[in-house]
């Protein structure tokens, strides 16, 4: 893990130093030197009107409220909007939410070493968030991403927004990336343990973009209902655990 130091990151620390822990594809992601809180923060998204951070940063948080409230509770997290000058003057908003001790996105589970009932269990979850994600389209107009990317650095993420990187980002989109690859579901440690959305953005591009994209999504669901049974919930009793830790 890197550290970086940020005049940005004051309202949370007070050296201004935080750790890297994950990238995604708009947003660095950062943790608290104490492992309360995760800061993210999205490096394109800064100005030095500080009215216009202020009505999107209200932007945010209303999808973030929405979300949470398609969802619920059981598979949400609070998150908070600050906003924070860095040292070239530039305004910017944080969103920082609680930090889940010993929980992983989806995408590092090893499902092998899953005891059989938990694999049932986050099997019937994963369905009712689909359902309930389903149901904010079909309420709201707005689908949360239950998917996510990950990006190993800035650098990185700008290098893939090329136009030679396309068909590699398509084919993620639509075959590589089951929702089980979610880097915006993570499974908690608790036991039983519990499915959180991390990651509450809303899709910003123009109208005809947004069509497409849900209509996609809503194909890749009824696909990754496919993968929920065959990977999860096929799964027979006594499998999984601590009999395949021992192999």
């Amino acid at each position: 893990m890197e550290s970086y130091q940020n005049e940005v990151f004051a309202p949370i620390d007070v050296d201004h130093v935080l750790e890297r822990v994950a990238g995604g594809n708009e947003t660095e992601v950062y943790r608290s030197d104490d492992y309360r809180f995760v800061v993210k923060l999205k490096g394109d998204l800064s100005s030095c009107d500080v009215g216009a951070m202020l009505r999107e940063a209200r932007q945010m948080k209303s999808a973030a409220q929405r979300f949470a409230g398609c969802l619920g509770s059981d598979h949400t997290i609070p998150t908070y909007f600050v906003l924070s000058r860095d040292q070239a003057g530039f305004v910017h908003i944080l969103a920082i939410q609680p930090y889940l001790q010993h929980a992983r996105v989806l995408a590092a589970v090893d499902w092998r070493r899953i005891p059989a009932d938990h694999c049932h269990r986050i099997g019937y979850d994963l369905r009712r968030i689909i359902f309930r994600a389903i149901g904010c389209l079909l309420s709201t107009g707005h689908l949360p991403d239950l998917y996510g990317r990950v990006s190993s650095s800035p650098a990185e993420r700008q290098r893939r927004k090329q136009l030679r990187y396309l068909p590699e980002r398509i084919w993620s989109f639509l075959v590589k990336r089951t929702i089980l690859q979610s880097q915006n579901l993570m499974l908690t440690g608790e036991n039983p343990p519990r499915l959180i959305l991390i990651d509450y953005d809303e899709v910003r591009r123009h109208t005809l973009y947004r069509m497409i994209y849900f209509l996609a999504r809503l194909v890749l669901f009824a696909r990754d209902l496919i993968v929920i049974w065959w990977q999860l919930e096929r799964k027979p009793e006594g499998v999984g655990g601590s009999r395949a830790a021992k192999q």
